[in-house]
């Protein structure tokens, strides 16, 4: 601790311990609302995709869309191009979760759509023989066991959802990156102020993948 105080960017980051506390705050609350918008928007679009034919097409190119442009472009459209056309979002803040949302929604989507399509066909058939409706079918049995077959793909774009929340401060989210780049001009201590803010998000990475994988352990036993 000592020798890290006593260079100039150890100095400079611990002055500024507030700052990058509350930048890693934003950060995970950046995460955490993207990553759930992107659950939520991806199996909506992986639903319509499979089960409502007339809206196949627009569902499939929104999917192949929000995968195949690059999160800042969706940063740049979300924040300047959406305010004038629908008033929303807000903030910068909504910005950085919308963009996300929609980006990793795309992903997302095709992970569900495989997962739904593994399911043993004659579970479905069972469910509906004992009189489940659909959307029971689909609650108790298809859902549970696909996300069982899809966690590692899930925990896999969570951590990118993570990586991509640095992406964030190009347009003036205050995240934990913004702080380090602020810093970093500031001090003229680029590599041990942005190696520092690396280590805040391994350690974030590192301690979420151990919860998933111990989470997604439990699940194995359950319905296993």
């Amino acid at each position: 601790m000592a020798s890290f105080l006593e260079t100039a960017w150890g100095r400079a980051m611990w002055n500024a311990r507030d700052h990058l506390l509350d930048g890693l705050t934003i950060t995970l609350q950046v995460t955490a609302l993207g990553f759930i918008g992107a659950v939520v928007i991806g199996l909506a679009l992986c639903l319509i995709t499979m089960y409502i034919k007339p809206l196949y097409w627009p569902a499939r190119f929104l999917v192949n869309f929000f995968r195949a442009t690059p999160i800042i472009c969706q940063l740049m459209w979300v924040n300047y191009v959406w305010p004038p056309l629908f008033g929303w979002p807000t903030s910068l803040f909504q910005a950085g979760c919308v963009a996300l949302a929609l980006q990793s929604a795309g992903y997302l989507a095709e992970t569900f759509r495989a997962g739904i399509e593994g399911i043993n066909r004659g579970h479905i058939e069972a469910g509906r023989s004992l009189g489940m409706p659909a959307h029971l079918v689909m609650r108790r049995i298809i859902l549970p066991q696909a996300f069982h077959m899809m966690a590692p793909a899930i925990m896999n774009q969570f951590m990118v959802v993570i990586r991509s929340s640095t992406l964030v401060s190009i347009i003036g989210v205050a995240d934990l990156m913004h702080w380090g780049h602020h810093l970093s001009a500031e001090w003229f201590e680029p590599i041990g102020i942005m190696s520092t803010i690396a280590v805040f998000y391994i350690v974030v990475i590192g301690t979420l993948s151990s919860l998933f994988k111990w989470y997604s352990e439990r699940l194995r036993n359950r319905y296993v």
